[in-house]
C-alpha cells in the first residue's frame, strides 16, 4: 500500500528537536511537537543547533499536536509563530496548563525579559491552545481536501499530560484508485517506563498502518524500580557518611516530581521499617533549587487525577509524595547563590535537584562550579544525557576517570574545572521506555503497523532496535530515516 508521507525536522540524528509533519495531500499537513535542539545535535538540514529559526515551508500546515512540553518537543513553537504559523495547538488538558510557563520561560532566556512582550505572547500561545481529553476523537480543518483527518491523544507515560498521536486519515473521493481509503498514522512521542513513579504505564494501541516510535534506548534496559531504589538509598547514604552533597540534574518538569516521590517513599520506609541508626532520614535536606521545577511540582499536586493508583493511594493515606517537611524549594536567585556558597563551605550532607537535567545552563551549573572538585560529592544522572552536552561530558569523562585512576576535568562557561566527584548513572530512573518496553508497544497491537520509523535516539540506538523489529516482523519495513 501508498504510505501516508512523513516529513522529519528534529530528532533524525539525535534525540532533541522532535518535529514530524504528516503530509495529508498537496495542500493539507499537521506538525507533531516543534522541539529545541540542545546539545552537539542539528535540523536534517544541517544547520547548527543554535539555529532555531523554521527551515521549512509552513505553506501547508493547518495545526500543531504538542505530546508533551519538555523543551525537546516544544522549544521552537515560539520561532514557529515568528514564521507565521497561525493554527491551532492541540495537546491533552495537562500539557495545556503546564504549557504557557514552560514557553514563558523559553521566552525569557531566548528572546526578551520585557513582561510586556512576554505576557503578550503567552496569552497569544493561551488562545491557540485546544486542550483535549485523553481519548477524544477531534477532526482537524483542512483546506479544500479530498481527505478527513481526525485525531486522538492517549496517555504515554513519560510525564504529566504527555500522549502520543493517533492520526487517521480517510478519503473522500470517489476515484477508483483513491491514495488510499483509510489509513491510520501512529506517533509515539516519548514513551514512558512501566513501574515509573506517578504515572499510569503507556498501553498499546489497536493497531495502525504507521507507527513513528521512539528510540531512545532501544539499546539499554532500564533496572527494575526495586533495585534502583537500592542503588538510590546507597548513594544517599554514602553521601551521608561522607558528609557531602549529592547533586541531582533534572528536568523541571517529570525527573524533578518523580524523584521527590521516591525520595520521600525512602524517608518513610526508613522512618517506620528501618534500624535505629539510620535516623539521619528524618534529618538529611532535600533542596529544589529551580523556580520552574518548584511551580510545576504545585501543578502536578493540582493534577493528582492523572497520577497513578499507587500515588493516590498515598494522598488518601494522608502521606503527601511531593510536599513533605524536609523538602526546601529556592526560588529568588540570591538565596540560590547563598546555598551553593554554605554547601561548598559546610560538610552538611543535602540532596540538590536543579535544572537544567543535561547540564547545559540553569542554576546545576553554579552547584558544579562550586562541588565538582570536592570528593564528597556525588553527581548523580538519572536521564539521558545528549551527546555535546555538558552532562554527557561529566558522565563519560568523569566515570572514566573513577575507573582509570586518571584526572578529569570539564569546561564550564569557558573555564577548566577538575571533576573529583563520585559520578553515578541510574538509568532505572529515566522516563523513558526501554529497549523491551518499545519491542512490548509493538508487540501489544493487535494490527501491527506495516512501516515503523525511528527517530529520537542515537545511531546505535536506532540500528539495534531496527535489528530487533526486522527479526520479530520480517513483514515489517523498518527504516531510520535521514531527513
Amino acid at each position: 500500500m501508498e504510505f501516508a508521507k512523513i516529513s522529519h525536522h528534529g530528532a533524525v540524528n539525535g534525540v532533541t528537536g522532535s518535529c514530524h509533519e504528516l503530509h495529508i495531500d498537496t495542500k493539507n499537513s499537521i506538525l507533531i511537537d516543534c522541539g529545541l535542539f540542545q546539545g552537539a545535535e542539528t535540523s536534517p538540514q544541517g544547520s547548527h543547533h543554535e539555529q532555531l529559526a523554521i527551515d521549512f515551508p509552513l505553506k501547508t500546515v493547518q495545526a500543531l499536536v504538542v505530546t508533551h512540553v519538555h523543551i525537546d518537543h516544544v522549544g521552537r513553537i515560539p520561532y514557529l509563530l515568528a514564521a507565521g504559523f497561525k493554527g491551532p495547538i492541540y495537546c491533552s488538558r495537562a500539557s495545556a496548563l503546564l504549557l504557557p510557563g514552560v514557553l514563558e520561560d523559553a521566552v525569557k532566556i531566548g528572546f526578551t525579559k520585557n513582561r510586556q512582550l512576554v505576557t503578550k505572547f503567552i496569552r497569544h500561545i493561551e488562545s491557540l491552545l485546544v486542550p483535549l481529553e485523553y481519548g477524544e476523537k477531534r477532526h482537524i480543518v483542512l483546506d479544500k481536501s479530498n481527505n478527513k483527518l481526525s485525531i486522538k491523544l492517549k496517555p504515554a507515560g513519560h510525564i504529566l499530560g504527555s500522549a502520543y498521536v493517533e492520526c487517521e486519515i480517510k478519503t473522500l473521493s470517489k476515484v477508483e484508485n483513491p491514495r488510499f481509503k483509510k489509513q491510520k498514522v501512529i506517533f509515539s512521542g516519548d514513551l514512558g517506563a512501566p513501574y515509573a513513579p506517578l504515572l499510569p504505564a503507556p498501553k498499546a494501541p489497536y493497531g495502525c498502518n504507521q507507527l513513528v516510535i521512539e528510540s531512545t534506548y532501544g539499546d539499554r534496559i532500564h533496572e527494575d524500580r526495586k533495585f534502583r531504589q537500592r542503588q538510590l538509598e546507597q548513594v544517599i547514604e554514602r553521601a551521608v557518611q561522607n558528609r557531602g552533597v549529592v547533586l541531582i540534574p533534572a528536568f523541571s518538569i517529570g525527573r524533578t516530581q518523580e524523584l521527590l516521590y521516591e525520595l520521600e517513599n525512602l524517608i518513610f520506609r526508613n522512618k517506620i521499617h528501618g534500624p535505629k541508626n539510620k535516623n539521619f532520614w528524618e534529618d538529611i535536606e532535600i533542596i529544589v533549587d529551580s523556580p520552574l521545577a518548584s511551580e510545576f511540582t504545585e501543578k502536578y499536586k493540582q493534577l493528582s487525577e492523572f497520577w497513578d493508583a499507587e500515588a493516590r493511594k498515598k494522598l488518601h493515606q494522608g502521606r503527601h509524595p511531593l510536599d513533605f517537611s524536609q523538602l526546601l524549594t529556592i526560588n529568588d536567585h540570591k538565596t540560590h547563590l547563598d546555598t551553593v556558597r554554605y554547601l561548598q563551605k559546610t560538610a552538611r550532607p543535602a540532596i540538590v535537584i536543579s535544572a537544567s537535567g543535561m547540564c547545559t545552563s540553569g542554576r546545576i551549573v553554579n552547584y558544579l562550579k562550586a562541588l565538582l572538585a570536592d570528593e564528597r560529592t556525588d553527581i548523580l544522572f538519572t536521564g539521558y544525557q545528549a551527546q555535546g552536552t555538558t552532562g554527557r561530558d561529566i558522565q563519560k569523562y568523569g566515570s572514566m576517570a573513577q575507573q582509570s585512576g586518571k584526572s578529569a576535568y570539564v569546561f564550564l562557561d569557558g573555564k577548566k574545572y577538575p571533576i573529583k566527584a563520585q559520578i553515578v548513572t541510574l538509568s532505572g530512573y529515566s522516563a523513558h521506555a526501554d529497549q523491551q518496553n518499545l519491542l512490548n508497544f509493538v508487540k501489544r497491537m493487535r494490527n501491527k503497523p506495516q512501516q515503523i520509523r525511528l527517530v529520537h535516539g542515537d545511531a546505535e540506538a536506532k540500528k539495534t532496535l531496527q535489528r530487533l523489529f526486522k527479526t520479530a516482523y520480517p513483514e515489517i519495513d523498518v527504516i531510520i530515516p535521514d531527513e
